[in-house]
């Protein structure tokens, strides 16, 4: 029986059919149907292609049909309803609302929901008669929501946090008070790391081999407590810095007399120090302390939980985990040595960090906490 549609491929179609008719890791309806239409337009006949594929000739009839009148989009399934929905708009919302409520609104002694704890207070709520917890965790998918998950953040409740953290992006990008820095002006990023701990692990570790990560002894002994001193030099990625038995002004203002007595900063024309609110370093007197000990020095500071807008806390990390993380030291003299090598390798190798936070962040960040808060100045 020969084939009531008439199939014409142009040399595109032609390629692309036999293209399909040839993939192994296509899907096996897409080559079913480039092989239908490839045999048709050859003239086969259609219960021949039918035979020849091992399926019945009313899909072979259909495809050729609809390639006909449709060309290749004629190859595509058409769009199906699916089964009808089993519940309304208004329980899909319904059980997302309650993800976002907080369980102590609904007298529960808990801080975060379960899935299966949404679905008891579903039902009980007469909001659906019952329901699976795949379905509830395909409707909070839908719109990333996870109740079972939180994440901590301190509010901003610095009266001029909008002021004191714009000074310090300046900096970063080389201006104060609307003016360029000169090249004889330095930017730099100080505070303490303390309470790093001495531990000397009781068994040694074992070294990673094929299949099998490091291995760290989870029992050790405390040799004690020590503080590191930095100042990172923002746009010459340069780390001066110092150990002390804990921090305070006298081993602060140490560190800042080692950096300002040594060149280009003895010399400059303005070093900018950009610090937090940490007691070695906070208020009006230690702007005071620094201008009378070193005319060149500004002290810069931060607002008030603003550490991460401190790069000398990015450096931090870095030796946190490259040096100190997992490492045995049998005394803190160790401990202070490994410290100061990295810190010589570090300044051997480093570039400045790319930093791209700036005002306009800022101000879109304080945007949005304003949108939650009214009262907060933006």
């Amino acid at each position: 029986m020969k084939s009531p549609f008439p199939i014409h491929l142009d040399p595109a179609e032609q390629r692309v059919l036999e293209y399909r008719a040839r993939g192994s890791k296509r899907p096996h309806r897409e080559v079913e149907r480039a092989r239908i239409i490839l045999a048709a337009a050859r003239g086969e006949p259609l219960a021949r292609i039918a035979t020849a594929l091992g399926i019945h000739v009313d899909t072979v009839r259909k495809w050729c049909k609809r390639f006909a009148a449709e060309g290749m989009r004629g190859l595509k399934d058409r769009h199906r309803s699916g089964r009808p929905r089993v519940f309304t708009p208004v329980q899909v919302a319904g059980i997302k609302a309650l993800a976002c409520t907080p369980p102590t609104e609904k007298d529960l002694p808990l801080s975060r929901m379960t899935t299966g704890e949404i679905r008891d207070l579903a039902v009980a709520e007469h909001l659906v008669d019952g329901i699976s917890l795949t379905t509830i965790w395909r409707w909070l998918d839908q719109d990333a929501i996870k109740p079972w998950q939180h994440r901590s953040w301190i509010f901003p409740r610095d009266p001029d946090f909008a002021l004191k953290a714009g000074r310090v992006l300046d900096l970063y990008a080389r201006t104060w008070n609307g003016q360029p820095l000169g090249p004889e002006d330095y930017v730099v990023s100080a505070d303490e790391k303390s309470q790093i701990q001495a531990l000397h692990r009781r068994h040694l570790s074992l070294p990673p081999g094929p299949g099998r990560a490091e291995r760290i002894e989870f029992e050790y002994s405390r040799g004690g407590t020590l503080a590191y001193l930095a100042a990172y030099d923002v746009h010459r990625a340069r780390v001066a810095g110092s150990i002390a038995p804990s921090t305070g002004i006298a081993p602060f203002m140490a560190l800042a007399g080692q950096v300002m007595a040594a060149e280009p900063y003895a010399s400059a024309h303005r070093v900018f120090w950009v610090v937090d609110n940490g007691s070695s370093h906070n208020r009006a007197p230690s702007i005071a302390r620094m201008s009378a000990a070193w005319p060149n020095a500004t002290l810069v500071h931060l607002p008030v939980h603003a550490s991460w807008l401190n790069q000398v806390e990015i450096y931090f990390s870095i030796l946190q985990r490259r040096a100190i993380a997992g490492a045995d030291f049998p005394d803190l003299d160790a401990l202070a040595e490994r410290i100061m090598a990295f810190q010589e390798r570090y300044n051997a190798t480093a570039d400045p960090f790319d930093w791209r936070y700036t005002r306009h962040d800022l101000n879109d960040y304080l945007h949005r906490l304003a949108a939650h808060e009214p009262g907060l100045a933006a």
